[in-house]
C-alpha cells in the first residue's frame, strides 16, 4: 500500500501510537465487540498524547476526525467514543477535535466488516464503507484542508485508503493517518 503513489493511496502519511500484538490487541477487541466503554477514554489520552509529543506531525492540520462506525454499531461505536473521549482529554483545545456529537465525518449506512476477510474482501468492505461516509462541515470546510484521519488498526490499509481518497475527492488538500496499532507485517 504505502509503494503506491500518493494519489492512489490517497493519504500522504501513517503514523501508529503502537504495534497490534499482545495486550494491545486484546483490549482493543475488548472496546470493540464486548463495548467496554472505559478503554476509550485511555485510547483518547493516548491520541492526545501522541498528537502533544509528535508537533511536527501535527502541523497544519485542519481537523482530526475519526474514521466512523455505523450510527448502528453494537455494542459500541467505538472510534467515536474514543474521538469524545480525545476531545475531553484535550483541555487546553490544542487540537482541532469535533466536540462529542458534532463528528465531522459519519456513517450513515451500515456496510460489510473486513476483519478477519481476505484482502479482496477488505478492499470491496472499504469501498462500501468510503462511499457511506458524509462530511458534516460544508463544502468550503473541507476544501483544502488537510485532515489527520483516526482508526483503531491499520492492517491492510484498504480502509485509509478508501476514505481518503474519498476526503479528497471531496476537496480535500492532503489526508494524514494516525492508528491506535498497526499489525506487524503492515506496511
Amino acid at each position: 500500500m504505502c509503494a503506491l503513489p500518493e494519489a492512489e493511496r490517497g493519504f500522504s502519511r501513517v503514523d501508529a501510537v503502537a504495534m497490534y500484538s499482545g495486550a494491545l490487541r486484546d483490549i482493543i477487541h475488548t472496546l470493540k465487540y464486548e463495548g467496554r466503554a472505559g478503554w476509550a477514554m485511555i485510547f483518547g489520552r493516548l491520541l492526545v498524547g501522541w498528537m502533544d509529543s509528535h508537533p511536527e506531525a501535527m502541523n497544519g492540520i485542519d481537523y482530526v476526525v475519526g474514521n466512523p462506525t455505523h450510527i448502528g454499531r453494537q455494542p459500541i461505536q467505538h472510534i467515536e467514543a474514543i474521538m469524545d473521549a480525545a476531545y475531553t482529554e484535550d483541555v487546553n483545545r490544542a487540537f482541532p477535535l469535533s466536540p462529542p456529537g458534532a463528528h465531522r465525518l459519519v456513517k450513515h449506512a451500515e456496510t460489510a466488516r473486513s476483519a478477519n476477510r481476505t484482502l479482496d474482501e477488505k478492499r470491496a468492505a472499504a469501498t462500501a464503507h468510503a462511499a457511506a461516509l458524509t462530511w458534516t462541515g460544508g463544502i468550503s470546510d473541507i476544501r483544502g484542508a488537510t485532515i489527520l484521519l483516526v482508526d483503531d488498526v491499520f492492517t491492510s490499509g484498504s480502509q485509509l485508503q478508501h476514505v481518503a481518497l474519498r476526503l479528497r475527492a471531496t476537496g480535500a488538500a492532503d489526508v494524514r493517518g494516525l492508528v491506535l496499532a498497526r499489525v506487524p507485517w503492515s506496511g
